[in-house]
């Protein structure tokens, strides 16, 4: 069994000063219970939801609803392979690395990033639409390239 304290050192957030930019989930997290780890506040929503075996979700639909975000956040997954990611504030400046492997998830809220891979990686991306193009990016040289 997993001791509560291995589940929280199994989700680490990457902040810089007082802003989140980045939260892993490993993939040997497992929650006993329903538990979102983002915010309310965040433009998208991260969470596990457990259901009791035989349990049920009630059919249902989404009402139509205008939202208003500005930026863009991602959800990645990594499906297979191993990889750095790389953190870059807002100004382009490299604050920090982490490994990610198969099954990590990776929830960017702000900043940059990068990665470079050290296997041959597949990842899951989930973001917010409608892609308008590449203008909705600015690349840079990070640390690495």
């Amino acid at each position: 069994m997993i001791t509560a304290e291995a589940q929280i050192q199994a989700i680490e957030s990457i902040i810089h000063d007082g802003k989140t930019l980045a939260t892993i989930i490993a993939s040997d997290y497992t929650p006993f219970e329903t538990e979102f780890i983002t915010p309310n506040s965040y433009k998208q929503q991260v969470g596990f939801v457990v259901y009791p075996e035989n349990g049920s979700i009630t059919p249902h639909i989404h009402h139509e609803m205008e939202r208003n975000l500005r930026g863009t956040s991602e959800v990645l997954i990594v499906r297979q392979g191993l990889c750095w990611v790389d953190f870059y504030l807002q100004d382009k400046t490299y604050y920090c690395s982490r490994k990610l492997k198969t099954g990590d998830v990776l929830v960017l809220v702000d900043g940059g990033h990068g990665f470079r891979m050290i296997e041959h990686t597949v990842f899951l991306e989930i973001k917010q639409g409608p892609y308008i193009g590449v203008q909705e990016k600015e690349r840079f040289d990070g640390l690495f390239d």
